[in-house]
């Protein structure tokens, strides 16, 4: 984790764009998806610039949720660490999953062990692959109640999924309880990620930034992954 930390130090020097890899873990976001509305506003030959007005659903595409996402007086997403929202991460192999698999414990620690407190997890499902399908919303694989609550047992900081939600959207039981827990015992929750099949390092410095929203319940974010370059840091 030496050389991730070091990033954060060495993000200002001239050479960090080319001596470390970035990977862009984020859907694109265009009037395809759903909960998403682009129309044009101004344009370049009538106005002298070229404009567009955007319509966001606050959990389209790779977003964050934020606790008043499932609580009336939760913190919103402008009132989020930002201590949480980047940072290093672990990246875990789950593939291959099956359509509404149930992911338990025994998924996460028999790839990783316990995560030590603070530690953020990404997933990887290759789920994102199904994006654009009835599957990828219908048949997502989701996070038990067990699961969910050990992570907040061991006080885990993050937790990316590839599905557009960690729980079965179609069941508001299950939605809710996973999502209360999480949120409830301190785990910021990304949804939505992609391309964490093109990873290469179980170990990333990752970040995902929402707009600073009042009282958001959830926004859009980029969310990316950089990879150490181990000529730079050394061992």
């Amino acid at each position: 984790m030496m050389k991730l930390a070091n990033l954060i130090e060495g993000r200002l020097r001239p050479e960090f764009s080319y001596m470390n890899r970035i990977v862009d873990l984020s859907l694109p976001i265009d009037e395809t998806m759903p909960g998403v509305e682009v129309l044009p506003a101004r344009h370049r030959c009538a106005d002298g610039w070229n404009a567009t007005s955007l319509t966001l659903y606050s959990h389209s595409g790779t977003h964050m949720d934020a606790p008043r996402h499932f609580f009336d007086e939760g913190a919103g997403i402008d009132a989020l660490s930002l201590d949480n929202l980047m940072g290093p991460a672990r990246v875990v192999d789950l593939i291959p999953v099956e359509p509404r698999q149930l992911l338990n414990i025994g998924d996460i620690s028999s790839r990783i062990g316990e995560p030590a407190p603070r530690t953020r997890l990404l997933l990887r499902t290759d789920w994102h692959h199904r994006y654009g399908s009835a599957e990828y919303r219908d048949a997502l694989p989701r996070i038990s109640r067990d699961l969910a609550t050990w992570l907040v047992e061991k006080k885990v900081a993050l937790l990316g999924v590839e599905p557009p939600s960690v729980a079965d959207v179609h069941n508001l039981d299950e939605l809710t309880e996973v999502h209360e827990i999480l949120l409830g015992g301190g785990v910021v929750i990304v949804e939505g990620l992609a391309n964490l099949d093109q990873l290469i390092q179980a170990e990333v410095f990752f970040v995902a930034l929402p707009l600073r929203i009042r009282n958001g319940d959830g926004c859009p974010v980029r969310a990316i992954a950089i990879e150490a370059s181990e000529a730079t840091y050394g061992p």
